[in-house]
Formats: structure tokens, C-alpha cells, sequence
């Protein structure tokens, strides 16, 4: 059995070691029951990987000192997702983690004409990323950004430099599926998913005249969580 790991932000490559916050230090001590000279895995996010072992098994700072560094690189090809927030949190929530075990890249919560639900708890939502990319073995922590209005997203650069870029509505029209068209010998890829009652014409002709596809999912009509999911499976999983 491998060694459990754990997420800091405490990590300094100058230092030896890192001191865990309180709530790891208190899960590593009192819940595994671990103790000084045992040994765990630790990851900032930024692809470190660190294999430690505790030194000061204190309960609420415990201590450990890097033994060995390793350096995940992150898959060449990035995958984004805008994706408008939802009334029912849990479901944004759900798709977030599922996302993140996809190994998505950024994730851009959406704020569209007919989004219902503006609230965002950041540090709950990154608690949920960080949880899955620990239980899914990666050393790479979503991008997640601060919510915005649908229409400011075309003025960002990092949107706008994108290789390929797709929005996803079931407004009737000719669409391609989304599978045909992924290029993956291109660097980036973004795609758009709407609210519930989908985008609205507008701003889906917004987003052509900002060179976004339209594309298709599937055959049937997905929940905007779902969509999510199978947007981000179809690009990321991509042979």
C-alpha cells in the first residue's frame, strides 16, 4: 500500500521541511494514528511531489522533513471549462470534483442571462478541488477562478489565446459533436456550458463572433453538470 498524501501550502523548496496546518496535522495524528518516523506524501498543487517523515508528531502542527522531491509535469495539452454556476450548489459542487479526476486544468464559473445562483464559497470549492486531486493521485490542482459575467469573459487574453475553443447549447442548428472536431496535437482547448435553460441566442451568437464551435454532446439533453462531465471526458480523454 502506497503512502497516504497530503496537500500544503506551506511548502518552500529553500526550507527541509514543512509544518502541516492544524486540520492535516490533526487527521495525519489522532485519525491514522501516524507518529515520529512515519512516513507521508505531501503536494502543493504545482505538481511537487514530496515523500517526508514526521519529525514532531504534535497534533496540531506536526512536522515532517522532505526525504526526496519529485516533479510531476503536468499533461502538455491544456483543457479548460466555462461553466455557468448552478441553483443547486451540490451539483456544481459534484461536477468540480468529477472535473478535477478528469484532470481538467481551469475551470471558469459563469454568470449568464438566465443563471439563478451568483453565490460562491471559494474556500469550500477549493477544499472539494483539493480533496479530488488527492483521491484521484495527482499532483496538479485545478485553476479555479472567480465567477464572471458571460459577456467579460471574451475580453480575457488567456480565453482568447485558446487553440480551440467550443460552446456547447442545444439551441436547434447545425452542430458538430464535440469528438470530431478536438484537435489534440493543439495545445489548448476551452469550452462553454450554460445554465439551466441553456445559453440564450444571443449569447451563443456572442461567442461564434468570438470564433467558439458550436457543438453537440450527444443525443440527448444533459443537465449543465452532466454536460460538464461529458465535456470534460470527451476532452480530456481524447486518444
Amino acid at each position: 500500500m502506497g503512502l497516504p498524501i497530503f496537500y500544503t501550502d506551506n511548502y518552500d523548496p529553500a526550507n527541509p521541511g514543512v509544518t502541516l496546518d492544524e486540520d492535516t496535522s490533526r487527521h495525519v495524528i489522532q485519525v491514522l494514528r501516524m507518529k515520529t518516523g512515519d512516513r507521508l506524501k505531501l503536494t502543493d498543487g504545482k505538481g511537487n511531489e514530496l515523500t517526508t517523515i514526521i519529525v514532531d508528531d504534535h497534533k496540531k502542527y506536526c512536522k515532517v522533513n522532505i526525504e526526496l522531491k519529485r516533479f510531476q509535469h503536468q499533461q502538455a495539452r491544456s483543457v479548460s471549462i466555462g461553466i455557468s454556476l448552478l441553483k443547486n450548489a451540490n451539483r456544481f459542487e459534484w461536477f468540480l470534483e468529477k472535473a478535477t479526476e478528469l484532470g481538467i486544468n481551469e475551470i471558469i464559473p459563469l454568470v449568464c442571462a438566465r443563471t439563478e445562483k451568483e453565490k460562491f464559497r471559494n474556500d469550500r470549492l477549493h477544499a472539494i478541488l483539493i480533496s479530488a486531486m488527492l483521491q484521484s493521485q495527482q499532483y496538479w490542482l485545478p485553476l479555479l477562478h472567480e465567477p464572471i459575467a458571460f459577456e467579460l469573459l471574451f475580453r480575457q487574453e488567456e480565453v482568447a489565446s485558446k487553440a480551440q475553443k467550443f460552446i456547447a447549447h442545444c439551441i436547434a442548428g447545425e452542430k458538430i459533436g464535440l469528438s470530431d472536431l478536438v484537435n489534440d496535437s493543439l495545445p489548448s482547448q476551452i469550452i462553454l456550458i450554460g445554465p439551466e435553460g441553456d445559453f440564450t441566442p444571443d449569447e451563443v451568437d456572442l461567442a461564434i463572433r468570438h470564433h467558439f464551435l458550436p457543438v453537440a454532446l450527444g443525443d440527448t439533453r444533459l443537465r449543465t453538470e452532466t454536460a460538464g462531465v461529458a465535456a470534460a471526458t470527451l476532452l480530456r480523454l481524447v486518444p
